[in-house]
């Protein structure tokens, strides 16, 4: 069993989606969690009323990741209510879907600026609060398939997951010996709210559930949010600038 008893956890775009499942996951876990988010107020406030009623601590910050002011203020709140930060789950991010070919410089400077420039930003800030000399914290950042395979209208976001990717490799080579450990959730098609945006949705659906190696259940975000429950726990302790594909098997084809 999984606890995160006395962690604390911070969780960006923690709104809706996957980042609210793997919020809520880890206050079932034990943790206390601050929940972020930058436009939907009162969807963050639902899943903080959620953390709530399991006895757990929270708090709703707004802060756009993508800000580097806004990421630093957001820590300043943390050490002054919580002290520390034991796991960090970086999982805004934004793109749109579009073809490569109609993407303007401002679409290529906003998705990299909050999916990749981000981390760095959060990594930064939170430094401080995350580095142990007793026991590891961790953080997780979420990717998907783009990073790897050419998807439709999938360009942008794709190239942002995959220098995510590699990004998280190298701040495991630099802070490792800090005592924080950075790993990478790859997950596969989840009908979240974004997905209902993306084009060809429904052949894309039927795609996935025909490559899916594990019957009729398919990848749901709570399922995502348990592989970021492990990560976040310490039998995750060896697990070091690693991707782990949560897919349902999908990623075994070609």
């Amino acid at each position: 069993m999984i606890d995160l008893t006395g962690k604390i956890a911070l969780v960006t775009g923690s709104s809706r989606g996957i980042g609210s499942a793997c919020a809520i996951r880890m206050a079932e876990a034990g943790a206390d969690v601050i929940v972020n988010y930058v436009s939907s107020r009162t969807a963050a406030e639902e899943v903080a009323h959620k953390i709530a009623a399991l006895g757990r601590e929270t708090a709703v910050i707004k802060a756009d990741i993508g800000e580097p002011d806004d990421v630093v203020e957001m820590m300043d709140f943390v050490r002054e209510n919580f002290g520390k930060i034991d796991i960090l789950v970086s999982n805004a991010a934004t793109g749109g879907f579009r073809p490569l070919v109609t993407t303007m410089p401002k679409h290529f400077e906003a998705a990299m600026r909050i999916n990749v420039q981000g981390l760095i930003s959060l990594v930064q800030a939170a430094l401080p609060l995350l580095e142990r000399s007793d026991e590891r914290s961790k953080v997780i950042a979420l990717s998907s398939h783009g990073s790897h395979r050419a998807l439709p209208a999938y360009g942008l976001i794709g190239s942002t997951k995959a220098a995510l990717e590699s990004m998280v490799r190298h701040f495991a080579l630099e802070l490792g010996g800090r005592g924080i450990n950075f790993n990478t959730v790859q997950a596969g098609l989840v009908e979240t709210d974004s997905f209902l945006q993306m084009p060809n949705r429904e052949k894309i659906l039927e795609a996935k559930r025909a490559r899916s190696l594990t019957g009729n259940r398919y990848l749901t975000a709570e399922d995502v949010a348990d592989t970021v429950a492990f990560l976040a726990s310490p039998m995750s302790d060896l697990v070091q600038g690693a991707t782990i594909v949560v897919d349902a098997g999908a990623n075994v084809f070609a």
